[in-house]
């Protein structure tokens, strides 16, 4: 699977970067609508940091697969070849 970096606009209540709330890929921006499933992924070992998955509607009806790298504060977005 093949990520790129993005921004991303996230909601930070109970914990930092709880869930995403918008996000900007390839020059456009996007409301995310609607988490359609949340996944979690790694451990405290230092060759599998800890992410966050979410795939997300966004306003376009379209689905994204936004992943929170814990470890470096960075959001990206899965690239479909």
């Amino acid at each position: 699977m093949k990520f790129e970096v993005i921004d991303v606009n996230a909601y930070s209540g109970y914990k930092h970067n709880e869930r995403p709330i918008s996000f900007r890929f390839q020059g456009k921006d996007y409301k995310v609508v609607e988490i359609v499933d949340r996944w979690y992924e790694g451990s405290v070992e230092s060759d599998k940091p800890h992410m966050n998955y979410f795939k997300v509607r966004a306003e376009d009806t379209k689905e994204y697969i936004l992943r929170y790298n814990n470890l470096f504060d960075k959001w990206s977005v899965l690239i479909k070849d």
